[in-house]
């Protein structure tokens, strides 16, 4: 089969089982399961070895691996949500470099703080100043954090949360 024919079976068969309600699930013990799943097919479209890095595969193919397709969503939910969520200058009147950052909520429940709501707080907080900007019109937000997500592929949310801001490709 051709490339392109592969990309549309991955994109029928297994995408689309994966961006299902990954908002929910997205980090829950059993994704490394998928992920593994995930880098398995991607291998097979390419005819890779199975001890390959699938990184180079995943932007190759222009394909987010899990965690990437998971920041994706839930900063969608975020845009598509905003009336849910404050800003740090909503909050309070103290002109800071983080008033534009979203306000977390104290919570002391482990299951509200790893929940969807503070999740997309975390994610979205952690964007670049520069995708973080286009948040008012959804079409370049999209598109920002896609080229961004296709050219840093994370593999889960420690590599997220401590990548290098000096490298980000937009």
């Amino acid at each position: 089969m051709s490339l392109e024919t592969l990309r549309m079976v991955y994109f029928a068969y297994i995408h689309s089982v994966i961006s299902y309600g990954i908002v929910s699930w997205g980090t829950q013990p059993y994704s490394d399961k998928i992920f593994k799943i995930q880098k398995r097919v991607i291998r097979i479209i390419t005819s890779s070895r199975t001890r390959d890095s699938c990184r180079e595969l995943f932007k190759k193919l222009e394909k987010l691996s899990l965690y990437s397709q998971y920041i994706y969503s839930i900063s969608i939910f975020f845009i598509k949500n905003k009336h849910l969520f404050y800003t740090n200058s909503q909050i309070h009147s103290i002109h800071t470099r983080f008033k534009t950052n979203l306000h977390p909520p104290t919570a002391n429940l482990t299951k509200f703080q790893k929940g969807v709501y503070c999740s997309a707080i975390k994610i979205f907080n952690n964007l670049p100043h520069e995708i973080k900007d286009l948040a008012n019109d959804i079409l370049p937000f999209q598109n920002a954090l896609k080229r961004f997500l296709l050219a840093n592929s994370f593999y889960n949310s420690k590599e997220y949360f401590n990548y290098r801001r000096c490298s980000i490709v937009i």
